[in-house]
């Protein structure tokens, strides 16, 4: 129960009916889950416009409606215009939930890649040194022991403010977030203040239709962290980086190889050894010390080091963040899955053509005996994601396992057809095996000394989504039955 002039604080309205002297029930934005009394917020989605249903809504019991055009609703329904829905929204649940990021401190991860496994190296060194942290992100929201399944990497607005209501009552002290640029762009963040705020990289992505119009305004998007933070920490070594920070009002502090960078990585060094890939290297400037990861590549470096630049912030030790930074695992992130000591077999969540050539080229710099790809591409998507990453897995992989994925409601067979046209570009070995699961049995029997074999697409997913319905599919399931039946 709130009092309706109580959630209008800062919010700049004008009121075309009814009385501010109300108390509200309940906030929501979806008319299926209209209440008696409740504030209803019309807003304008992908897929439906709430102001369609404002009228519905008044009649199951909304006593106030939120809108950002004329609707035409009973007398006593209280109708407040404002310019935005969306940003209303957000301000609207930070007030309904009693303004719950002021009790934490919360760090904001945004970028291209690495959100994900940043988010986590976070949480794990700061749980080491004491702190209580919840997450929200691609694969999961996690509060205490509660873990929710993510539809969005950054939530709606109101679940963001009832995430952080959760997590204060569950005692945590802060809280580590990816912002993905549509998040970002559609004021889901809005309403609160970071208390750092972090740019891993840019590289052209999610353009497209249904979401940014041009890598300007993707740029421009990911910029918008950079005005609601304290303190911002970016990637020197991004040619975007100066453009990330355009109108930024925060402190700055950089991290990189470069040597200009206040916080730089040195002397990088991979070390492999059959069942195992990791990295090493030495952190400069704001501190100093050696870094080992159990997780392989450059991109990893840059990782761990936006997770120590974060983390310097509260005050961790250095033994505290060597031994976190050591442990620190991502499910679907270069996870590596121990099926023999002779080879290497890793998880990934690769699925299109640029994070699958930024894994592939790693992987070749541990030299493998040889490189296998096993992948597939999504259903109803774009097909030149099939051609790019069939010719990505054809250039760098020596073979490459073609597979089924998310086919949706298009046929396997011709979504492999499609990555094939792409493989046939290039000299690259392959075979095609619509069975997922019998596809990584293949991978496992023919694995060869020396060889890493890579699942790339699934990651943290543990479903296969078939002509609208989600069947259960787990990788690493696949693999524990796959040794079982004895391969």
């Amino acid at each position: 129960m709130r009092e309706l002039n109580q959630l209008l604080e800062g919010l700049e309205y004008k009121i075309l009916q009814g009385s501010l002297h109300k108390t509200i029930t309940d906030l929501v934005y979806d008319s299926r889950k209209v209440t008696k009394d409740c504030m209803f917020v019309c807003v304008k989605g992908a897929q439906a416009d709430g102001h369609v249903f404002a009228g519905e809504a008044a009649e199951m019991g909304a006593s106030v409606l939120v809108v950002m055009e004329e609707v035409s609703a009973p007398e006593n329904v209280t109708v407040i215009l404002v310019e935005d829905t969306r940003y209303a929204l957000a301000l609207l649940s930070a007030a309904y939930f009693d303004y719950p990021a002021n009790e934490l401190k919360v760090i904001g991860v945004t970028g291209t890649k690495g959100k994900t496994t940043t988010t986590y190296m976070v949480k794990s060194i700061l749980e080491g040194a004491g702190h209580k942290v919840g997450l929200m992100g691609t694969i999961e929201t996690v509060i205490g022991e509660e873990v929710i399944p993510s539809a969005n990497t950054t939530p709606e607005s109101y679940l963001i403010q009832k995430y952080f209501r959760k997590m204060v009552e569950k005692g945590c002290d802060c809280c580590v977030m990816e912002v993905s640029s549509q998040g970002l762009m559609m004021h889901r963040t809005a309403g609160f203040t970071f208390e750092i705020g972090i740019f891993t990289n840019l590289e052209p992505d999610h353009i497209g239709p249904n979401e940014h119009k041009s890598f300007e305004e993707y740029m421009a998007c990911k910029s918008l962290l950079f005005r609601q933070c304290r303190i911002g920490i970016v990637n020197m070594d991004d040619v975007h980086w100066q453009d990330v920070l355009t109108g930024h009002t925060c402190k700055v502090e950089t991290f990189g190889f470069s040597r200009e960078a206040d916080l730089r990585a040195e002397d990088m060094r991979c070390i492999h050894r059959p069942g195992y890939l990791g990295v090493t290297y030495h952190t400069a400037g704001l501190l100093d010390f050696h870094v080992e990861i159990d997780v392989p590549g450059k991109f990893s470096v840059y990782n761990s080091l936006t997770a120590i630049a974060i983390c310097r912030h509260f005050g961790v030790s250095v033994e505290v963040m060597k031994q976190a930074l050591k442990g620190a695992k991502t499910k679907g992130r270069i996870e590596m899955v121990k099926v023999s000591d002779e080879f290497t077999l890793m998880i990934d969540y690769a699925h299109n053509a640029m994070s699958l050539k930024s894994l592939l080229t790693t992987l070749k710099e541990y030299e493998p005996g040889r490189l296998v790809c096993l992948f597939g591409c999504g259903g109803n998507r774009a097909k030149s994601r099939r051609y790019e990453m069939g010719e990505v897995s054809g250039e760098l992989a020596d073979l490459t396992i073609i597979t089924s994925d998310n086919p949706r409601f298009e046929e396997p067979q011709a979504i492999i057809d499609d990555i094939k046209t792409g493989i046939e570009k290039t000299e690259g070995k392959y075979v095609e095996i619509i069975d997922r699961k019998e596809a990584i049995r293949y991978a496992i029997k023919n694995g060869r000394p020396g060889d890493v074999i890579v699942l790339a697409g699934k990651g943290h997913e543990d479903y296969q989504e078939i002509k609208g319905k989600k069947y259960p599919m787990d990788e690493r399931d696949l693999i524990a039955d796959i040794l079982k039946e004895g391969i």
